[in-house]
C-alpha cells in the first residue's frame, strides 16, 4: 500500500510515498480503507522534528474511509461501513488502523469528514473546560480567538447550539463567515481588549477560547476575570505565565458522534475544502505550515 512517510527531519521535501504492508488491526481497533486524510499543523511540527520521536514516521492524523476489517472485540461497526476518526501509525496511507471513529453522519461526504474528526474533538473538548457545556450555557458570552479557522468555527457553531453567545475574533475578510455561523466578529490585534469591552458593554465575556495564540491569553484573563474560565489550544508558554489552561490531549472523541445532531437540525456547517491527491502532499503540508489558511481545511484524496 501507498503511505506518507519522511526518514529525515526537514522541509516539505523530505516527505515520500513509500510502500507500506498492509496493518492488521489488534483487539478493539478497525482497519481503514482511507478515501481522504485531513492535513493539519501536527504533521509538518512531527515533520520538523517538533513533536518529539525519531524518523522515519508517518503523517496523517485524521481520516475518513469504510471500514476493512475488525479487531477481536469491535461490534459497533460492520465492514463496508463508512467512517471518521483518527488514525494510528499515519493516516495518509491506503489502509489505516483506528481506535476512536465514528460511522460519518448523514450529509457528510467522505472529503469533507475526513477534514473534521481534529476540530470537532478539540472544539468539544475546549467548550467542556470553559464551562460552555450542553445545558446551562444559554446568557453566557464565548469569545473565540481564532474563530474562523476549523476548529473555531466548529467550536462557534456547538457554542450557538448551546445558547451562548459567541464573540469571534478574525480577520475582516472572514467577519461575513462568521456572521453566517451565528458570531459576532470582531477585529484582531492592538485593541482587542477594549473592542470587546464596548460590544459587552463593558462586562467583558464568561469564557474565552484561544485557538491562535499571538499572545492574546492577558487580555482574555482580563475579559473573563478568572483564569479558570480561559483555555488556550495555541499558546502552551503563555498558558503558564497567565495561569490559564492549555489543552492539547484528545478527550472528548463523543464530539464525532454528538454533530449528527447538529447535522440534523442545520446547525453546523463543514468548513470549506481544499483537496489535493496524495501525490501532493508536499504542497498541502506547505501550504498548512505557511498558514493564512483563512476558513479553508486542508484534504488529501487517495482516490
Amino acid at each position: 500500500m501507498r503511505a506518507v512517510s519522511f526518514s529525515a527531519f526537514g522541509g516539505p521535501e523530505v516527505l515520500e510515498i513509500i510502500d507500506a504492508p498492509v496493518p492488521e488491526p489488534g483487539p478493539g481497533r478497525i482497519r481503514i480503507a482511507v478515501a481522504a486524510a485531513g492535513v493539519n499543523p501536527y504533521d509538518w511540527k512531527l515533520r520538523r522534528g517538533l513533536m518529539g520521536g525519531e524518523p522515519p514516521r508517518r503523517v496523517g492524523l485524521e481520516v475518513a474511509g469504510h471500514v476493512d476489517a475488525l479487531g477481536e472485540g469491535v461490534t459497533d461497526v460492520r465492514v463496508g461501513d463508512t467512517v471518521y476518526g483518527f488514525a494510528i501509525g499515519g493516516g495518509a496511507a491506503d489502509y489505516t488502523l483506528s481506535a476512536h471513529y465514528a460511522r460519518i453522519p448523514a450529509g457528510l461526504d467522505l472529503i469533507t469528514a475526513a477534514g473534521l474528526p481534529v476540530a470537532l474533538e478539540t472544539a468539544f473538548r475546549v467548550l467542556d473546560l470553559v464551562g460552555i457545556g450542553a445545558e446551562g450555557s444559554a446568557g453566557q458570552t464565548l469569545l473565540i480567538h481564532g474563530a474562523s479557522g476549523a476548529v473555531g468555527q466548529s467550536a462557534v457553531q456547538i457554542a450557538r447550539a448551546r445558547g451562548a453567545r459567541v464573540i469571534g475574533t478574525g480577520s475582516v475578510a472572514n467577519h461575513g463567515r462568521l456572521e453566517a455561523l451565528g458570531a459576532e466578529p470582531v477585529a484582531y490585534g492592538e485593541g482587542l481588549l477594549g473592542r470587546v469591552r464596548e460590544m459587552t458593554d463593558g462586562r467583558g465575556v464568561d469564557a474565552a477560547v484561544d485557538a491562535a495564540g499571538g499572545g492574546v491569553l492577558g487580555d482574555l484573563v482580563a475579559l473573563t476575570g478568572d483564569p479558570a474560565r480561559v483555555v488556550t489550544i495555541a499558546d502552551f508558554d503563555g498558558a503558564g505565565d497567565h495561569g490559564v489552561t492549555a489543552s492539547g490531549q484528545n478527550s472528548a472523541f463523543y464530539g464525532l458522534t454528538a454533530v449528527a445532531e447538529l447535522l440534523d437540525r442545520r446547525a453546523y456547517r463543514p468548513p470549506a475544502v481544499e483537496v489535493h491527491p496524495l501525490a501532493e502532499v508536499a504542497t498541502a503540508q506547505a501550504r498548512s505550515e505557511a498558514g493564512h489558511l483563512g476558513a479553508v481545511k486542508l484534504v488529501l484524496s487517495l482516490d
